[in-house]
């Protein structure tokens, strides 16, 4: 099969591969699309050290099953489905508990870490095990399931904080985990909802999205208009899309008192926290990791265009042009949003 192979830091190699073998318990698929996702351009210019080369990247994917192991009696043959980016193991403590993100043997699909190596989708095939599969509704496009991951990390970090109905919410950092947030938080019945970010273009699509209001990071009355608009309290919840000690501080500003706090951007191992912010004002402070079970609910809202997913993709290419469409992700080029490589 042919397969993206990256092979040093920000150099790729189309290459041939053996299709991957198929055990009892599990799936080849035919990779119809695959998302870039931020975390495959950090690991494309090597700064997280999770993408050690040589891998195959990849996780969020879609696809069409080409042959099932001896002991698979969910699936067959030609089904389209997309599946979830974390491979767990699906016996231990977490995986019973339904925890499956927090598996105590979890791989991700195209990570290399030093513990594991998993090849991922930016190959014409993948295979994986199948009670991490679902099927797709007839009515969604293979471009539009490449999207569910990501929909999924959204789902999953608003299911965290569970806001009450009509709840006051900030979201920090409007990329695509951002603009996914502001739509799953006004799926969830949200009240008064804020988007924050220093793209000025990316505000205008989270306020066509459902934010009620969106404001420059740099603003330097940022907090206190975040305050004006929740009766001078702050907000009942914010969520962290970014990952970085200024935006974290932004974030925990912005709640009231007895708040929550959900941290869904990884960008830096290490962060300042404002401690005494945090504690004298009683904040529940909550990680949020990947998704947990929230794939039939992202269909769901997906399919009945409670989340719009087509307005974010940038471009569907072949997956010979993935090599530029790295670099120009990598740099940052205005506009950019979801690139998605077709095998």
């Amino acid at each position: 099969m042919k397969a993206l192979l990256l092979v040093d830091k920000e150099k790729f190699q189309m290459t041939d591969m053996p299709i991957p073998e198929v055990g009892a318990n599990e799936l080849l698929v035919r990779v119809k699309t695959c998302g870039i996702c931020g975390s495959d351009v950090h690991g494309y210019d090597g700064s997280t050290g999770r993408r050690i080369p040589p891998i195959v990247m990849g996780h969020e994917a879609a696809g069409v099953v080409e042959r099932v192991g001896a002991d698979v009696r969910r699936f067959q043959v030609g089904d389209r489905i997309t599946f979830d980016s974390t491979v767990s193991c699906g016996t231990c403590a977490y995986c019973r508990a339904g925890r499956i993100n927090l598996c105590d043997n979890r791989r991700v699909l195209g990570v290399s870490c030093g513990e594991y190596r998993q090849h991922g989708c930016f190959a014409e095939y993948v295979a994986i095990p199948q009670h991490i599969a679902y099927r797709l509704p007839d009515a969604l496009s293979f471009e539009h399931a490449a999207m569910v991951e990501a929909v999924s990390i959204a789902l999953h970090a608003v299911s965290r904080s569970a806001p009450a109905l009509g709840d006051s919410a900030v979201v920090i950092g409007a990329g695509m985990i951002g603009q996914l947030l502001v739509q799953a938080l006004r799926a969830a019945g949200c009240g008064t909802l804020i988007a924050v970010d220093l793209d000025n273009t990316r505000l205008d699509r989270a306020r066509q999205f459902g934010a009620d209001h969106v404001f420059n990071a740099k603003s330097p009355d940022l907090i206190a208009s975040i305050k004006s608009l929740t009766d001078e309290a702050g907000a009942h919840a914010a969520f962290e899309a970014v990952g970085a000690s200024e935006s974290i501080a932004a974030a925990i500003s912005s709640v009231r008192k007895g708040g929550k706090v959900t941290l869904v951007g990884n960008l830096s191992a290490r962060v300042d926290l404002p401690l005494q912010n945090v504690v004298t004002r009683e904040l529940t402070l909550l990680g949020s990791c990947a998704s947990s079970g929230e794939y039939p609910a992202c269909l769901d809202l997906m399919g009945r265009g409670k989340i719009d997913v087509q307005s974010l993709i940038t471009a569907v290419a072949p997956l010979e042009q993935g090599p530029q469409w790295f670099s120009r992700l990598h740099r940052r080029e205005p506009g950019l949003m979801k690139v998605i490589l077709s095998p």
